[in-house]
């Protein structure tokens, strides 16, 4: 699941919206069962994130009925083939590499290419 940071602004602020019971999200289940959102999101979302009514719907359609929900399935999948037995693991190693995100995050990001140049200049000096 690859989110990018408007997603992330969406998130955060469809959040707030819904700490503050300014908006509710409803499971709606005739015919095809999907959250929807429910209270004046266009007005309040559209406004912090600059989206129309109908951008708000397909962000929210997209990360919560698209996203998440494909991310269960494949963890339901998963699970139903191997059992819970391998849960542990993933969850640690997901937990492993959100803090590596993070301290990425804090201590600034650089590309690969600096660091594969960094790397190829300290094996050739430690050589001579």
């Amino acid at each position: 699941m690859a989110l990018t940071n408007k997603d992330k602004a969406f998130l955060d602020q469809l959040r707030k919206l819904l700490e503050d019971r300014s908006l509710e999200v409803v499971l709606k289940t005739d015919g095809r069962s999907r959250m929807v959102l429910r209270g004046r999101y266009g007005d309040k979302l559209g406004q912090h994130l600059h989206l129309t009514r109908q951008g708000v719907y397909w962000r929210f359609d997209h990360i919560l009925n698209q996203e998440y929900v494909r991310a269960y399935e494949t963890v339901y999948w998963l699970e139903s083939t191997f059992g819970t037995s391998l849960r542990e693991y993933a969850l640690s190693i997901a937990r492993e590499r959100v803090a590596m995100r993070r301290k990425a995050l804090e201590t600034g990001f650089q590309s690969a290419d600096q660091l594969v140049s960094r790397r190829q200049t300290t094996d050739s000096g430690g050589r001579s």
